[in-house]
């Protein structure tokens, strides 16, 4: 008689066979079961797309020995994988206030991950990901964490840190208490109003002066020069035209002209000695009856005395000092020429001393009446403290008709 096979045979061969059959996952091959929980460690992470090296949250559990069998199902022993598993245990922070575990997406923590590297080799992190400061775990409840958010983590900012962003910064709003913090820093105090204001007065000072000294050195010598050339051309005009000679001069009218060879001088003689009239636009003034009268040239005895200004204004005056006894001063009327020779100078004397302008001036050594003539001005130059006199004695009288006298031709 032929045997039976197990599944043909007796009761005993049959049960054997059904027993093989009690496993209630019908025994499927290793690797090849439906479930995620069964899969191998190697298909999950291709599936997923992470490396070997990629973070689990929580370790897979190995109920399958090699052989795919299953040996702790009805409670065995379970079986001892022959590489130990790699997966990272987060660290469960407490809630102060909820009293429970964190979230994920609320807790920070720093993972050591197994790899080429050990931990203390690798190069911490930020919260941003990027190698750095590790970022610290923030500690405490609801109201902590909104704190560190809004302070960008909390705590004081670490060396090697960015700065912290300010409301301005990141285009927040500031609340009411940062815009009145701002608005007074930003507002300046009284001491800088003060050392504003008086620094904008002195360079308006300083431009002022700046101004006025050019007036006075340059402009008014311009201006000074374009009257006294109009005056002398006009007063030439008149004697061209053959206009009568008045028998007194009003203040302010040009009446003579003044030479001064060495000193290359020509400027009109105005009647007074007037600043506003006379010697300010440049031309020289004769002390007349608005001051203390003195001579004309035409008089038989007498004093012709002048006045100038040695600085600004035309400065006809500026360089008498250098005369020296013997040099020319011409005086040219409409109808004569009267020429003088320089005598003698006074350096410097007070404005009150009015002798020097006397018919026989005191100090310039005549000793007799004649026909003399007295150079006043302003010394030293740029101020008006003293005056300075220059005589002249008259040597010669020529009349217009026989031409320019010596003194002018050469």
């Amino acid at each position: 008689m032929t045997a039976l096979r197990p599944e043909q045979g007796g009761a005993g061969g049959f049960e054997e066979a059904v027993g093989r059959l009690d496993d209630p996952l019908n025994d499927p091959l290793p690797g090849q079961h439906p479930s995620p929980w069964f899969r191998a460690e190697g298909a999950q992470q291709e599936e997923s797309g992470a490396g070997p090296e990629a973070e689990r949250l929580e370790p897979e559990p190995e109920w399958y020995d090699p052989e795919g069998y299953a040996q702790d199902w009805y409670g065995g022993v379970p079986v001892t994988p022959q590489e130990p598993v790699t997966s990272t245990v987060r660290n469960a922070v407490r809630d102060d206030e909820t009293v429970a575990l964190r979230t994920a997406d609320t807790r920070r923590i720093v993972e050591s991950e197994p790899g080429p590297e050990s931990v203390s080799e690798r190069e911490p992190e930020t919260a941003s990901g990027a190698p750095g400061v590790t970022a610290p775990v923030v500690t405490g409840g609801r109201a902590a964490r909104r704190k560190a958010a809004k302070k960008g983590g909390g705590g004081r900012r670490r060396a090697g840190e960015p700065q912290e962003a300010t409301a301005e910064d990141d285009g927040k709003p500031l609340t009411r208490v940062e815009a009145r913090r701002a608005a007074r820093a930003a507002k300046p105090t009284a001491g800088v109003v003060a050392s504003r204001a008086i620094g904008e007065v002195f360079i308006s000072i300083g431009v002022l002066m700046l101004l006025f000294v050019t007036y006075q050195l340059w402009w008014s010598n311009v201006r000074a020069h374009s009257l006294a050339g109009s005056a002398r051309h006009h007063l030439e005009d008149d004697w061209a035209s053959g206009k009568g000679k008045p028998d007194s001069f009003e203040p302010g009218q040009g009446f003579a002209i003044l030479y001064i060879p060495k000193l290359d001088v020509v400027v009109p003689i105005a009647e007074g000695i007037s600043k506003t009239k006379v010697l300010d636009k440049g031309m020289v003034g004769h002390y007349g009856e608005d001051s203390i009268p003195t001579a004309m040239p035409d008089a038989k005895t007498g004093n012709f005395a002048l006045a100038g200004h040695r600085n600004t204004h035309g400065e006809p005056f500026r360089y008498i000092n250098r005369l020296q006894p013997g040099d020319p001063i011409v005086v040219e009327t409409q109808d004569k020429y009267y020429v003088y020779k320089m005598a003698s100078a006074l350096p410097q004397t007070p404005p009150s001393n009015t002798s020097v302008i006397n018919p026989v001036p005191a100090g310039s050594g005549f000793t007799k009446a004649g026909r003399y003539i007295t150079l006043t001005t302003c010394t030293p130059e740029f101020t008006s403290t003293y005056r300075m006199i220059v005589w002249g004695k008259m040597v010669e009288e020529r009349p217009r008709s026989k031409g320019k006298p010596d003194a002018l031709v050469g």
